[in-house]
């Protein structure tokens, strides 16, 4: 594999356009199976070190899982963190083979490491998970709506169609959880896993379910990375004598949301995390950054615990 050849792939509706480095080649092929067939069998003989594509919600998973099962180093990167690096190196114009050269130019100067594919078991496990989630949400909107809709004195048929929906939500939510169910009970590895992290006070099975279908690196990384992979490490803002609030972000937003609810419910009946948090509101800081230095710390006990398939143990003279 060559350290010097860098390819980044600007993924469109019905094109892919692609740009290798250092030669400065830029072409583009169709968002076929043809198209895909043709860009893996010339990029496979340039041996990148890395190719890079834009996450865009989704657009990009036909051309990451054809690039990975060819072998490929294939990594996707966060579209904000690209434009940034676009704008700091001067680079101001857009158009598709601009921002093509750009995320070859990225991985070149930056090297983000390379992701293992996905399973067939993960994705599924994944898209349960991203679903539930949506179903939640909707009726979270829903049980809003009839709130304003009683306060309004809206039509009875009107608000009844409202509770209607959020009752067949209900019934969608527990359907999904009962597929998630049996697709953990149907993995052994998923099974111990999920019993190996709702061992820890605060942990349920949502939370459970998230780390298993998004966070699949637990336990296989270092705290550090785990953190950044996640988006829990606060980011440094200083400039002489001058000193900012660090602030946290990037990372994989949902299973940043199920930490800091199990932080929540942590530092209530989980004896570490609520001394832990006990300790940082002492010292004088906002309870929400409290919150979120105790989901930190949660994810580094669980990082921990997944490394060396250990059940939460409780500090003696604790229930």
């Amino acid at each position: 594999m060559s350290d010097t050849c860098m390819v980044g792939i600007d993924v469109a509706q019905a094109t892919l356009q692609v740009a290798v480095l250092p030669a400065g080649r830029t072409w583009e092929v169709a968002y076929t199976d043809d198209g895909l067939a043709t860009l893996v069998a010339e990029l496979q003989p340039l041996a990148p070190a890395r190719v890079v594509l834009e996450g865009t919600g989704g657009l990009q998973a036909p051309a990451v899982a054809a690039l990975a099962l060819a072998g490929l180093p294939v990594v996707v990167v966060n579209p904000r963190q690209v434009r940034d690096f676009a704008k700091a190196t001067g680079q101001l114009a857009k158009n598709d083979q601009l921002d093509a050269l750009v995320l070859a130019q990225f991985a070149a100067a930056i090297h983000p490491p390379a992701r293992a594919l996905a399973t067939d078991d993960t994705t599924r496990l994944s898209e349960l998970v991203t679903r539930r989630r949506q179903l939640v949400e909707m009726r979270r909107a829903e049980e809003q709506r009839l709130v304003r809709l009683e306060h309004r004195r809206a039509t009875p048929r009107v608000r009844a169609d409202v509770a209607d929906h959020i009752v067949w939500l209900s019934g969608r939510i527990e359907r999904l959880d009962e597929e998630l169910h049996t697709a953990i009970q149907a993995s052994p590895v998923w099974c111990v896993r999920a019993q190996l992290y709702q061992s820890v006070r605060g942990v349920g099975p949502v939370v459970a379910r998230t780390l298993l279908a998004e966070l699949p690196e637990l336990g296989t990384v270092s705290a550090k990375v785990i953190a950044a992979l996640v988006g829990v490490a606060p980011y440094v803002r200083e400039s002489g004598v001058w000193r900012g609030r660090g602030h946290i972000g990037g990372g994989r937003a949902e299973v940043r949301r199920v930490l800091y609810l199990a932080a929540m419910s942590g530092v209530r009946t989980n004896p570490i995390l609520c001394a832990y948090y006990a300790r940082l509101v002492a010292a004088g800081k906002p309870r929400k950054v409290a919150l979120i230095a105790s989901a930190h710390k949660l994810l580094t006990i669980l990082n921990a615990m997944a490394r060396d398939q250990r059940p939460w143990t409780p500090p003696l003279g604790t229930t």
